[in-house]
């Protein structure tokens, strides 16, 4: 177990941030923290790294009670925060050779690992180069250089992506899949529901301080709803087709919508074969038909009332 919260609490005066917050970090995953703004994914954050200091509760990372994190553990713990925090009037090197020797880095091991960080966000040919003439998109990949030059074995992303262009961001999410590949784990926060979609194992969904939700992606969808719904679109629509599906077992409601039948059905319960079999069958041709299943967004709808940018 890599960071396990139990019972955590943190206030600021009567504003609850953390309310009991329990979760689990596993060795090797990539967690989406996800949230509407004032979750308390931040303070989450701040307080595994040790940015601040919780009012009651256990925190536990990498099986050592931190209650104040030593230098030791905080050299296995990488940050990339939200706001770009690199100096323009250093290079690239140099900024991450910098925060290199914060996390005790020095000699060759420093030079490696400068190396290393710059050759994997892509910018090493960009070393000698103040990131004042950077893009948007180049200086988050320094940001994100500037936390791996010690090799850390948990990473935390705090919205890495925000306001880049599709290139960067595409790069940005193929790194910390490469980073996971080798070993590393990930907290990762994004108000970008399909990043989230393309890079973590589990979410935890966070809402008014607590954890109202964890676990993978299907395990989420599963939670918030028992339905799916199959839309057929058919050359013509007639009464008899749509009182022929409406027949069929675990068949809950058949709308029909000009030429689409939307219907909604017990999830795994109907086969979409037998749906088509009752159109065709009173000769009624099926131009398309379609599955449509929960979204990670329509759950995070569902649980807290908000969509993700909100």
């Amino acid at each position: 177990m890599v960071v396990r919260m139990q019972r955590v609490t943190k206030r600021y005066g009567d504003v609850v941030a953390l309310d009991n917050v329990d979760l689990t970090i596993e060795r090797g995953e990539i967690v989406g923290l996800l949230g509407p703004n004032g979750a308390g994914k931040t303070t989450t954050i701040s307080g595994v790294y040790g940015l601040t200091r919780f009012d009651a509760g256990e925190v536990t990372l990498f099986g050592h009670p931190a209650k104040r994190i030593d230098p030791g553990i905080k050299r296995r713990m990488g940050l990339v925060p939200q706001d770009i925090a690199v100096f323009d009037d250093l290079t690239a090197g140099e900024n991450v050779s910098y925060f290199g020797r914060l996390y005790g880095l020095s000699g060759r091991a420093l030079t490696e690992g400068v190396s290393f960080a710059l050759e994997f966000t892509g910018l090493n040919e960009r070393r000698d180069q103040r990131p004042k003439s950077f893009s948007g998109g180049m200086k988050r990949r320094l940001n994100i250089a500037c936390a791996l030059a010690h090799r850390p074995e948990l990473v935390i992303l705090d919205e890495p992506t925000v306001g880049i262009d599709p290139q960067s961001r595409n790069h940005i999410l193929e790194s910390v899949r490469a980073l996971n590949r080798d070993g590393t784990t990930v907290i990762y926060t994004s108000h970008y529901m399909e990043e989230v979609e393309a890079v973590c194992s589990r979410v935890i969904v966070m809402d008014h301080g607590r954890v109202i939700a964890s676990g993978t992606q299907s395990d989420l969808k599963a939670l918030v709803s028992d339905e799916e719904t199959i839309d057929i679109e058919l050359e013509r629509m007639t009464p008899r087709v749509v009182e022929a599906v409406r027949s069929v077992a675990g068949v809950k409601e058949c709308l029909p919508e000009g030429t689409h039948l939307r219907i909604t059905v017990e999830r795994d319960g109907v086969r979409l074969g037998r749906v088509i079999e009752k159109a065709t069958g009173l000769g009624v041709e099926v131009l398309s038909a379609q599955i449509e299943r929960p979204t990670l967004e329509s759950v995070f709808l569902s649980l807290t009332g908000r969509t993700l940018r909100d």
